[in-house]
């Protein structure tokens, strides 16, 4: 089943003050193909720590996760080779060109020659990398370093795309293009994940989207349904007033409705991909 499902998700650590810090505090969503789901919220407020779960690079407190119908504690090997990660700070090695660059991954996936060079073609053609394929690293403008962390975590052709924070530090018109990538992706059918804390990005891009603050899911519904529930038609002053709640004391029978919505909210989705 291609899409991901986040189900009571928690994620702690030690702390010296406090005795444990909650990073996730017992969240839940599902993401289907062929669409864009986004996770909103200020830096801080768990967006990053959900994500890496997603991708196995942290390990879950406690809770469930499943991408690609497999679980990123048991299964995380075929996670891995079912989603790719672009974020704003991914490293790219300063003395090899875009093409090695993105080679050198695909060759990690143990894809076969006729269909590595194939493909690399198609997307260096695709996100407009032609003019710099050669290009080594250390020469590369954020620009393009971003293009190349979006090839390498395509050539593999992943059913799931995890997309972190991926606008931030770049110009207009890369930002612009990233945009449409991700559009052009969803409409191929894949799951997309894009974090983003610039609500404008959510408005363009998000068939649904979760508002998270402070390690929890404070809402989650399609912009039109956020509206509604809660009386307010820009969505900006919607996002301030969900965060000002949130950070409001709540009693054990507010989080027990809050639990309720946000799963039932869950149960409708998981029937509409069925």
């Amino acid at each position: 089943m291609d899409f991901v499902q986040v189900q009571n998700l928690c994620k702690s650590y030690p702390d010296a003050a406090m005795g444990e810090f909650k990073a996730l505090d017992n969240i839940s969503f599902v993401a289907r193909a062929g669409e864009v789901f986004g996770l909103l919220g200020p830096n801080g407020a768990g967006k990053t720590t959900a994500l890496r779960i997603l991708a196995t690079i942290l390990q879950p407190t406690s809770g469930t996760v499943r991408v690609f119908n497999y679980d990123v504690t048991t299964q995380a090997d075929f996670v891995r080779h079912s989603i790719g990660f672009v974020s704003n700070n991914t490293a790219i090695y300063d003395r090899m060109s875009a093409w090695e660059l993105v080679e050198y991954f695909g060759r990690l996936y143990a894809l076969p020659d006729d269909r590595l060079y194939p493909r690399m073609e198609k997307i260096f053609r695709k996100l407009q990398m032609e003019e710099f394929r050669d290009c080594p690293g250390v020469k590369m403008s954020t620009g393009m370093k971003q293009k190349v962390s979006i090839a390498r975590a395509l050539i593999h052709d992943p059913p799931v795309l995890i997309f972190d924070e991926a606008s931030l530090g770049l110009d207009v018109m890369v930002a612009r293009a990233l945009q449409s990538i991700v559009m052009d992706l969803r409409d191929q059918g894949k799951c997309i994940i894009y974090s983003t804390h610039i609500m404008r990005e959510v408005e363009r891009l998000c068939d649904r989207v979760a508002i998270v603050y402070k390690g929890r899911i404070l809402d989650t519904g399609t912009l039109a349904d956020l509206s509604d529930r809660h009386e307010q038609t820009d969505f900006e002053e919607l996002f301030f007033k969900l965060l000002s709640q949130g950070d409001e004391p709540r009693s054990p029978m507010d989080i027990r409705l809050d639990l309720e919505r946000l799963n039932a909210a869950n149960i409708a989705a998981l029937k509409a991909v069925n």
